[in-house]
């Protein structure tokens, strides 16, 4: 028996203040080695930095859309995030996988060996995984079906 439940999706204009995600935040140990893996890595660039006594958050995002990530240092933290086991992973479309691929392989980031889900025969997803410098896990999808 499946438990699952679908909620049907509304028109945009159903709902007369509709909520819109702009950010995820992660916590980082080093702030330059992360600002330059998300930028290497996937063209992100600085939009907002706030700076405070204790703690820096820095807003990163790219030209494709204006949901940001926010990357929180804490000045006193000396020791690698754990992740815990309620982590799982964030995910970004590529339109040329393959080239994605062997970019982060290039940049030295180790990205892991592409994986292919099918039901029936049909290609649902084409994807592989990578780790931040902080070991957040990022899952890169190729363009198409429901990942655009």
């Amino acid at each position: 028996m499946n438990n699952h439940h679908v909620i049907e999706q509304k028109e945009k204009n159903d709902t007369p203040f509709m909520p819109k995600i702009i950010h995820t935040m992660i916590r980082v140990l080093d702030p330059v080695r992360s600002q330059q893996f998300y930028t290497e890595g996937f063209g992100f660039f600085v939009s907002h930095r706030l700076d405070f006594d204790d703690f820096s958050l820095i807003y990163l995002r790219n030209p494709e859309n204006d949901f940001e990530i926010e990357l929180t240092h804490n000045f006193s933290r000396t020791e690698p995030y754990t992740h815990g086991d309620g982590y799982g992973h964030y995910a970004f479309a590529a339109d040329d996988l393959d080239a994605m691929h062997s970019k982060l392989t290039a940049l030295g980031y180790a990205p892991a060996a592409m994986k292919e889900f099918k039901k029936d025969g049909e290609l649902l997803a084409r994807f592989f995984f990578v780790q931040d410098t902080d070991g957040y896990k990022i899952e890169v999808l190729q363009t198409g079906g429901h990942y655009r």
